[in-house]
């Protein structure tokens, strides 16, 4: 049976996602013939000590744009998962050697233009089936238009340690493929909590028994609702907030690692429009509109077998969930990693301003990655 459809015509769920967690049903096994595929910026924990944190981010960015546009031309939707120094995706095997080529070209433009090394690599879903590993999946609107994936089993991590292994050998790009980062934009200024007397707050937590996975990360998301509200109102991004930061710096970066190489057109073009940017969004409706929809549809919640995220609050907040986590992880269920930062940061896919973009969300100073830092150690003890 063809199975390139398979996500792209999964019902969208419009509950709430700790609702949809405690509901088996609503999830579906995916196809054996599908791929996982991962990119992941090796050595991210030194790259954000040498100042590249925007560039780590930007580049995990790409990796699921040059997915999402070979997808694009052939009118499939693909899930994927930002991780912050990386991304994860599954594809249809229609798909799969075109987007891990695009990918392998992303690679060697980072690595010219960045001196970042991006791995890449994939692994079909038999082989991890065959492996007694689950990876079952389901889509959910959690904010108007905002259409997520969650992921549930162990499928997703079980390829992530292979392709992280040093003896994973990845496969060499073709010399003719062709890589479209189309929509690739990152003109936003740091972003401060709503509030002044907010953090910026990254978590990331696992379930020790794959058999309690759903039931624990089902209620970890109803105190997260309870302690911090729901998704939209604890949002890190929020509209008073959001300033554009036309630099020649921050449009070279988007430049390189959209074109690899230096284009001086782009960069004078893409300077004086951001330039101008201001003034179209605070006259012009369709400009409001679209920083409205930025809010709306910011990238926050990543479940992907284990729970990723990132919100905004208080201190005493933060103190009230760590003290729930930390009981959890006591009884031996959980193990958890957070990193508070004084801000995020924002990298977006813009295909149209009117209906089609997505905005990636991480922890200023790359707060996914220094979470998963803590978290690791508490899982090498």
């Amino acid at each position: 049976m063809e199975s390139t459809r398979f996500y792209s015509d999964l019902p969208t769920h419009v509950i709430s996602v700790s609702q949809l967690l405690a509901d088996d049903s609503c999830f579906a096994a995916v196809p054996r013939d599908w791929r996982v595929i991962l990119t992941d910026v090796r050595k991210s924990t030194q790259a954000l000590s040498d100042g590249k944190h925007q560039v780590v981010n930007l580049v995990a960015t790409g990796s699921i744009i040059a997915a999402l546009n070979v997808a694009h031309r052939h009118g499939i939707t693909l899930p994927f998962f930002f991780g912050g120094d990386g991304a994860t995706l599954l594809a249809p095997p229609s798909l799969a050697a075109a987007i891990e080529q695009a990918l392998l070209v992303h690679r060697e433009n980072t690595r010219a233009n960045f001196d970042l090394y991006l791995r890449v690599g994939g692994l079909a879903l038999a082989a991890i089936y065959d492996r007694g590993q689950q990876l079952n999946i389901a889509k959910v609107e959690v904010n108007r238009g905002l259409v997520i994936p969650v992921a549930l089993g162990e499928g997703l991590q079980y390829v992530e340690k292979i392709i992280k292994r040093e003896d994973y050998a990845p496969p060499m790009a073709l010399q003719d493929t062709t890589l479209d980062l189309t929509g690739m934009e990152c003109r936003w200024d740091r972003i401060l909590p709503p509030e002044s007397a907010q953090e910026v707050l990254c978590l990331l937590v696992i379930v020790n028994d794959p058999r309690s996975q759903s039931a624990l990360l089902s209620k970890i998301l109803a105190q997260i609702d309870s302690v911090y509200g729901p998704l939209a109102h604890r949002s890190p991004v929020s509209l008073p907030r959001l300033k554009l930061k036309a630099t020649l710096g921050k449009i070279n970066t988007e430049m390189r690692a959209k074109l690899g190489r230096f284009d001086f057109g782009y960069l004078l073009e893409h300077w004086l429009r951001t330039l101008i940017g201001g003034l179209y969004f605070r006259f012009n409706p369709e400009g409001a509109h679209y920083l409205k929809q930025i809010v709306q549809w910011s990238d926050t919640l990543m479940i992907d077998g284990r729970l990723n995220t990132i919100m905004s609050g208080t201190a005493a907040q933060r103190q009230t969930l760590v003290e729930f986590l930390g009981c959890l992880e006591d009884q031996g269920s959980i193990k958890y990693g957070i990193q508070v930062c004084t801000a995020s940061v924002m990298s977006c896919y813009v295909r149209d301003r009117r209906d089609q973009h997505i905005h990636f969300v991480d922890g200023l100073g790359g707060g996914y990655t220094q979470a998963a830092i803590m978290l690791k150690a508490k899982l090498a003890r």
